[in-house]
């Protein structure tokens, strides 16, 4: 055989596993990093079936965030605004927008917009809005400045470790309660003051976030 094969050959099958070894553990690797919520979920920005743009309508107009997700505080779904909300106000203001057609047409026949949904949790996970919030952390520590937005978009990656790391330091994002729905607010007193607050309302609210598996996986 030795003169059918030459002798190189003869380490072939070693160097063969070698290469698929290291190329399964890179490729391995380089999924385990990059296909996380941070690289995949950050930024998501579908298009609507109707633009909304909660920059004028929240962060000019001031409309509150429980006007439209009415029962956030109550529940624990933020549920999506049906079309008798926005003709609330536009049953006077713009009544014959071409952009608006889909909103007209649902309140006419009671078929729900296809809205696109930006955020949700898996089935597995479970949350709760009213849990959060009524204890005083804001909508935007998980959705980010929304009244800032004119298209929202998926702005942090809300997964397991991220939660976790908030349930770990809860004081670096709690706030007092009536400053919930300001989107705008910050601590006066900067990092510093955040913190010497939080650990207060951790005290006075007696927070203690869940960190077993059970606590979300039930």
């Amino acid at each position: 055989m030795s003169k059918v094969f030459p002798k190189w050959s003869n380490a072939l099958p070693l160097k063969i596993v070698v290469f698929v070894f290291v190329f399964v553990t890179t490729l391995l690797a380089g999924i385990t990093y990059y296909v996380t919520p941070k690289y995949v979920r950050v930024g998501y920005e579908p298009t609507q079936p109707v633009p909304y743009d909660h920059s004028f309508h929240v962060g000019e107009l001031g409309l509150d965030c429980r006007y439209c997700h009415d029962k956030v505080d109550q529940s624990d779904v933020a549920n999506i605004p049906a079309a008798d909300t926005c003709m609330k106000c536009h049953s006077m203001i713009k009544t014959d927008s071409d952009l608006l057609a889909p909103i007209r047409e649902s309140y006419a026949t009671g078929e729900p917009v296809a809205w696109k949904r930006v955020h949700q949790v898996p089935d597995y996970v479970y949350f709760s809005h009213q849990a959060h919030v009524t204890r005083g952390v804001s909508c935007v520590e998980c959705h980010g400045q929304v009244n800032e937005m004119e298209v929202v978009s998926h702005a942090e990656p809300m997964s397991m470790g991220w939660c976790l790391d908030c349930h770990r330091n809860p004081e670096e994002v709690l706030r007092p309660v009536d400053q919930v729905y300001n989107l705008d607010w910050v601590h006066p007193g900067g990092k510093q003051g955040q913190i010497k607050d939080g650990l207060k309302f951790v005290d006075e609210r007696n927070i203690t976030p869940p960190q077993s598996c059970t606590g979300c996986h039930r």
